[in-house]
């Protein structure tokens, strides 16, 4: 998976920050959908990486539930986690006990699982 991550964040579009980043969604049935972060002069129609690979496989049909990991890199020395707007996304889609693999592109790994990044999460139940 590092090796298409790699190559994925050549896809990015980030001309303001320079930071790039990408991320892979691996469905249940294996199938996976992948994205970049896109940013925007107006940064708040920017969108992450990990958004942008969920929303693929919600685009393709896929539903709540569905995901069997995420993966993510940024394109610098550090392991980048996943902003909290895309912790809401990911706390919605995918169930606690998953895994958030975050990587750099030097090999280095760290994973979490759903409920460690998100432990306290604002959900469906937070409406009623």
């Amino acid at each position: 998976m590092q090796e298409k991550l790699i190559k994925l964040l050549n896809n990015s579009y980030s001309p303001y920050s320079k930071f790039r980043v990408a991320s892979i969604v691996v469905m249940k049935d294996g199938t996976e959908f992948s994205g970049v972060n896109v940013e925007n002069a107006s940064y708040g129609a920017s969108i992450c990486a990990e958004r942008s690979a969920i929303l693929s496989a919600i685009s393709n049909g896929y539903k709540r539930y569905d995901f069997e990991k995420l993966y993510v890199m940024c394109d610098n020395d550090k392991i980048g986690m996943p902003c909290f707007v895309c912790r809401m996304v990911i706390s919605e889609m995918l169930e606690p006990n998953k895994e958030i693999i975050a990587m750099n592109p030097h090999g280095e790994v760290e994973v979490h699982t759903v409920a460690e990044l998100c432990p306290h999460p604002f959900s469906d139940e937070d409406l009623k």
